[in-house]
């Protein structure tokens, strides 16, 4: 497993995982209270911080149980790489779209930050997968 190929695992199993925590603690602040006023910035914040510290840990992790491991980046990595990026990114335009709409209908702040936030794990997701699956199936000849 490349380098680049291990990041993809990790950055979907850390997104999925993030933002099942994060629900899971909002839902559970909310115990029959209307989801806006449920207190969701401090947990949205700690599992945004706690994604990108485990993600840092379980590379360093990887990278000490597997040395051999190749660290070079060729151009299959950067296709694969650039081919996630571009299938995940409409999502976080369409979470940002969203989310304007949603201020200047004077929307309440906790459903604007939530589309972001979900905008930005749809995109880590989508682009996740599209980067597995690719390393697994090739690069498509287009």
């Amino acid at each position: 497993m490349t380098l680049e190929q291990r990041r993809a695992w990790i950055g979907l199993v850390v997104a999925v995982i993030g933002y099942s925590v994060y629900l899971v603690v909002v839902l559970a602040r909310a115990d029959g209270l209307p989801l806006t006023e449920v207190a969701y910035a401090a947990p949205l914040l700690w599992t945004i911080g706690a994604g990108i510290v485990t993600a840092i840990v379980a590379e360093i992790l990887f990278a000490i149980v597997n040395p051999g491991a190749s660290l070079v980046r060729d151009d299959r990595d950067r296709e694969i790489g650039r081919l996630g990026d571009h299938v995940g990114q409409p999502f976080m335009v369409v979470g940002a779209v969203a989310a304007m709409l949603m201020a200047m209908a004077d929307w309440a702040p906790f459903w604007i930050a939530n589309v972001i936030y979900l905008g930005f794990v749809l995109s880590a997701v989508v682009g996740g997968i599209a980067k597995v699956v690719v390393y697994r199936a090739g690069v498509p000849e287009w």
